[in-house]
């Protein structure tokens, strides 16, 4: 019993000089900072804690599995892993990373519907930028469109120019998602709070006619006067005789300079041989462009060009806008 008594003793005594030394290490781990410079660390969807301790490790990270197994174990963080890509600084201990992705702070990237591009121009964009997955190129528009729930004949001026945040792992149909509901949000705002008696018989002719809004002027001031000199057009049953819907009616065709027979050349978006609006929209709106072909300016004049001081000169007369054009095509600023 004596021999049994001493062996218990030496055993425990062995036990706590090791237990007080990983309880020691594991300390140093749990006050330590997880890695020695900033990291970017990528939980994938699905990914378990097991295999993110592995990855950390396998990147030099502070700590050794069974210390991330006790910190797991103590802390009870299994259950807090969301899927995203995550800015882990150098500052941060092993719970403070932990919380940073419990809390969902992941890093967020960046992309821009600019005003005024075209679908094609958008598709393209999406497939330059290198973080989104692309999902696009698999998608006819038909079947894009299908997903939006939208049985336009085109998806032409269907996303708001905007600027949408969005995490690795997202696709480039994600964000278009996130731009066609915007797009239908203040499209609908702006149709239900729109002047009385405009010639527009729905929210989508709205969109069109803004969509050559957005094309006709970069000036901000004078979208509401653009707006209105095609409403009084549309009103007086004139055709709108605007150059880019006549370019965008080329499509590939144009090659960069709008030629008389490009007039000449009827097509359904050539506003100089038909009447009324063209069949969609020609580019995409800015909500500014939606908002003033909703309220657009009163007044009197039916006519303008560039008045090559950056902006338009509006006449109210035939005659007076051919005057300007004349001074227009010999350089005058007018």
């Amino acid at each position: 019993m004596k021999k049994l008594f001493i062996l218990i003793v030496i055993l425990g005594a062995i036990a706590t000089v090791f237990g007080g030394y990983y309880y020691q290490q594991y300390q140093n781990f749990v006050s330590s900072k997880v890695f020695e410079q900033d990291t970017i660390v990528t939980i994938p969807k699905g990914q378990s804690y097991k295999k993110l301790v592995e990855s950390l490790v396998k990147r030099k990270a502070n700590g050794e599995n069974w210390q991330w197994r006790m910190f797991a174990r103590l802390e009870k963080v299994g259950q807090w892993l969301t899927v995203g890509e995550f800015n882990i600084t150098a500052d941060l201990t092993p719970l403070k990373m932990m919380r940073k992705i419990k809390s969902n702070d992941v890093i967020t990237y960046k992309f821009t519907i600019v005003e005024g591009m075209n679908w094609r121009e958008l598709k393209l964009k999406t497939q330059d930028n290198k973080v989104l997955v692309h999902k696009l190129s698999d998608l006819s528009d038909e079947q894009l469109q299908a997903q939006f729930g939208d049985n336009r004949q085109s998806l032409e001026g269907l996303f708001l120019p905007e600027t949408y945040q969005f995490i690795r792992g997202d696709s480039d149909v994600d964000v278009l998602k996130r731009a066609h509901s915007a797009l239908k949000e203040g499209l609908q705002q702006h149709w239900k709070n729109r002047k009385p008696n405009l010639p527009l018989k729905n929210p989508y002719e709205l969109l069109t006619l803004a969509s050559i809004v957005e094309k006709e002027t970069a000036l901000p001031s004078e979208r509401e006067t653009i707006a209105g000199v095609f409403v009084r057009r549309l009103q007086k049953n004139m055709r709108l005789q605007t150059d880019p819907t006549v370019i965008y009616g080329l499509g590939e065709n144009y090659d960069g300079d709008i030629k008389s027979k490009d007039l000449k050349t009827d097509t359904p978006y050539n506003t100089y041989t038909r009447k009324g609006l063209t069949p969609t929209p020609i580019a995409m709106a800015s909500i500014e462009s939606i908002e003033a072909s909703a309220n657009p300016e009163d007044g009197n004049s039916l006519y303008f060009v560039a008045n090559n001081r950056g902006g338009h000169y509006f006449s109210e007369t035939y005659e007076q806008h051919q005057k300007a054009v004349r001074g227009y095509l010999k350089g005058e600023q007018l």
